[in-house]
């Protein structure tokens, strides 16, 4: 076991991971974690410019996983909630990477409007963001999508994503977004 953690250590560090978290993602715990990279940012002495990006690029994420993820009803317990997030940075820029269950029945929707938001332009996510806030457009988790359109307009970076099938009812969903 001990190997195993060394390993796991050895891991973060080669990958810049200056904060991990598996488990059931709480309200309490994103109030922890933003506190926590409030302080990390600080200590670093970033600019206050890209301070504020990552800041507010992490609570999307973080939201996005706190209302987005589907419960999951398997024999394991303790993937009913579970998620996983990390945060790392190399040289100036940062890493949010995010994954957590989907229902299978939810991939094409979800897919669908993350490869639209990806062929938009800066002007467009813009446009389409005012819009969706306008028309009241909502998911059916109540988000209306605004969290993906609000990251990739920050970043201004495509969103990278992805599905694993793990059975025939859930898939896993990763989303990888870069700060500079």
């Amino acid at each position: 076991m001990m190997l195993d953690i060394y390993d796991f250590y050895d891991k973060m560090e080669r990958n810049h991971i200056l904060l991990s978290f598996k488990g059931d993602i709480t309200s309490e715990l994103l109030t922890s974690i933003l506190q926590i990279m409030e302080s990390k940012l600080e200590n670093l002495q970033e600019e206050p410019k890209v301070k504020k990006k990552v800041y507010n690029v992490l609570v999307e994420c973080l939201q996005n996983l706190y209302h987005h993820m589907d419960e999951v009803d398997m024999t394991q317990t303790d993937k009913t909630r579970s998620a996983i997030f990390m945060i790392g940075k190399v040289e100036s820029k940062y890493t949010i990477i995010t994954g957590n269950y989907i229902r299978a029945e939810n991939v094409k929707g979800l897919d669908t409007r993350l490869q639209e938001i990806n062929t938009m332009t800066q002007e467009q996510l813009k446009e389409y963001y005012k819009r969706v806030l306008a028309n009241g457009e909502m998911s059916a988790k109540g988000g209306g999508g605004l969290g993906m359109i609000d990251i990739a307009r920050k970043t201004g970076e495509k969103l990278n994503y992805t599905f694993m099938p793990i059975d025939d009812k859930y898939s896993f969903f990763s989303l990888n977004i870069k700060i500079s």
